[in-house]
C-alpha cells in the first residue's frame, strides 16, 4: 500500500488538490514533450562538440587556453543560433551581465531606449533613475527612456515616434515581468517586437533580458534577430547547479565589446579563469531542460490550486508560459507574508526561519522573501518573493522538482487559508 501525501490535508483542501492533479494532467503532459524537445537539442550539441573529461578541468590564473571554457561557449552559442557567447563565473548576476553588455554598447550621449516600459527595480539603479549610486548610466551621460505599456501590452504607436530619436543606440526588451503588474512577455510577443524594432530602426543594437526565459519554450528571442541577451546561470541555463555567474550571447562584435568591459580592452574574453566552475557548467546546462519543466510543471500547480482558493493569479494555469514565475494577488499584506513565511518553512534550508519585510538594496520598497535554497538567491530553486506595496502580489518562481514545489505550495495554502 502506497501512504497518499495528502492523507494529512484538511478534506476541503485535499479534495481541491485532487480536482487540481486531474484538471491540470494535460498540460503537463504538453512540458514534458517541450523538455524532450529541449532536452535533444543539448544533447545533439554535446555530441557535436565531443565534451569529454578534460573539457571539465579548470584553469586558474588568468585562465588563457581554457579549452573547456571556449567550448562550453560554443555550445552555449550553437544552442541560441547565435555567433558567439560569454560565459562566465566572474559575472555575479544576471543584472552584472546586463551591466556589462549595456554599458559596452553605450557611450556619453547616446539613449538606452525600453521598448517594454521602465525596467525593473535593479536595473533603475544601474539607469540612475533610482538610488542615486555612483558609476550609473545617467552620471556617465547616458540618457534613458521609455516607452510605457499599454494595458500590459507594448504600445507600438507611441513606440514609433519615440524610436524616431536618433540618439537612441541600444533598445530593450525585458521578457519576464520583474516586478511589474503585468504578464511576461510570450515568444511570439517577442518575435513581434523584434520584427517592428528591425523595421522601425535597423540600425540600433537590440538588447534582451532573458533571465527566467530559458528553455521555458523551444524558441529564444535570439532565434529571430535579437542581437545580443542575458541570463543567470543560476536560474534557468544552471539548473540549480551551478553556484555563481551569468551569461551573454549574441552577434561576435559585441560579444568581443562585452568581454573587454567584463575584463580589459586587449584581453577581453581572452582571460577569465574558470576555477572549480566548468563541471557544474557544463551539468548545469545539460540539465537546463529538465530542471526548468520541473519549476514550470510547479507553476502551473501553484496557480491552479491558488485560483481554486480563489487568489488572482497570473498567468492562468492553462496560459502559455514563457519563464518560471508565477504571480498571486493577495490584496493586503498579511496573507501575503504569511503564504511567504510558509514557503520558507516547506524549504529544504532554514525552514525554521521567519522572512521579514526589510529594505535590499537595489529594491525601492520593503521586500518579503522566501528562499530556503542551496545557492544563495537561486531563482530556479523554489522561492519567492515580493514588494509590499499594492496589490500585495506576490512572485513565485523555480523548484528544483515538481515533487518540492507541489508540497511546498500546498502547504502555504494550507498554512494561510486553514490555520489560525
Amino acid at each position: 500500500m502506497i501512504l497518499s501525501w495528502k492523507s494529512n490535508l484538511p478534506e476541503d483542501l485535499k479534495a481541491k488538490v485532487t480536482k487540481v492533479e486531474k484538471m491540470i494532467q494535460p498540460r503537463l503532459e504538453e512540458i514534458d514533450e517541450q523538455v524532450l524537445y529541449n532536452q535533444q537539442r543539448v544533447l545533439d550539441l554535446f555530441r557535436k562538440h565531443k565534451v569529454a573529461e578534460e573539457d571539465l578541468v579548470p584553469s586558474t590564473g588568468y585562465g588563457y587556453d581554457d579549452m573547456g571554457r571556449d567550448k562550453l561557449e560554443a555550445i552555449y552559442a550553437d544552442y541560441f543560433k547565435v555567433d558567439d557567447a560569454l560565459v562566465r563565473p566572474q559575472f555575479t548576476s544576471g543584472t552584472h551581465a546586463i551591466t556589462v553588455a549595456l554599458f559596452s554598447m553605450l557611450r556619453p550621449g547616446d539613449t538606452l531606449y525600453y521598448l517594454t516600459g521602465t525596467p525593473y527595480d535593479t536595473i533603475q539603479e544601474v539607469i540612475g533613475l533610482t538610488g542615486n549610486k555612483p558609476g550609473n548610466m545617467k552620471e556617465w551621460g547616458i540618457n534613458f527612456k521609455a516607452t510605457e505599456l499599454k494595458d500590459g501590452e507594448v504600445d507600438y504607436e507611441q513606440a514609433r515616434k519615440d524610436l524616431e530619436d536618433k540618439s537612441i543606440k541600444v533598445v530593450g526588451i525585458q521578457r519576464s515581468l520583474g516586478y511589474a503588474v503585468r504578464d511576461s512577455f510570450i515568444m511570439e510577443k517577442v518575435k513581434k517586437m523584434l520584427a517592428f524594432v528591425k523595421e522601425v530602426r535597423p540600425d540600433v543594437n537590440i538588447f534582451i533580458d532573458n533571465c527566467y526565459g530559458e528553455f521555458s519554450e523551444t524558441e529564444e528571442p535570439t532565434f529571430y534577430g535579437a542581437d545580443i541577451m542575458a541570463g543567470s546561470l543560476f536560474k534557468n541555463a544552471g539548473a540549480g547547479i551551478v553556484k555563481g555567474g551569468a551569461f551573454l550571447v549574441g552577434r561576435k562584435d559585441l560579444i568581443e565589446g562585452a568581454g573587454s568591459r567584463l575584463n580589459v580592452p586587449g584581453a577581453g574574453k581572452g582571460e577569465g579563469a574558470t576555477w572549480g566552475y566548468l563541471r557544474d557548467m557544463y551539468q548545469g546546462f545539460f540539465m537546463a531542460p529538465h530542471t526548468t519543466g520541473e519549476a514550470i510543471k510547479g507553476m502551473i500547480y501553484a496557480a491552479a490550486l491558488c485560483e481554486e482558493m480563489g487568489m488572482n493569479v497570473s498567468p492562468k494555469w492553462d496560459a502559455p508560459r514563457t519563464d518560471i514565475v508565477q504571480t498571486v494577488n493577495f490584496g493586503d499584506p498579511d496573507p501575503m507574508i504569511k503564504f511567504c513565511a510558509a514557503i520558507q518553512h516547506y524549504s529544504a534550508l532554514n525552514s525554521f526561519v521567519d522572512p521579514i519585510p526589510y529594505h535590499q538594496d537595489g529594491y525601492e520598497d520593503n521586500v518579503v522573501m522566501a528562499s530556503g535554497s542551496f545557492t544563495e538567491g537561486s531563482t530556479i530553486e523554489l522561492s519567492c518573493d515580493g514588494p509590499i506595496r499594492p496589490p500585495y502580489r506576490l512572485y513565485i518562481q523555480g523548484g528544483l522538482s515538481y515533487a518540492h514545489d507541489k508540497i511546498a505550495i500546498t502547504r502555504a495554502v494550507e498554512d494561510t487559508f486553514y490555520k489560525k
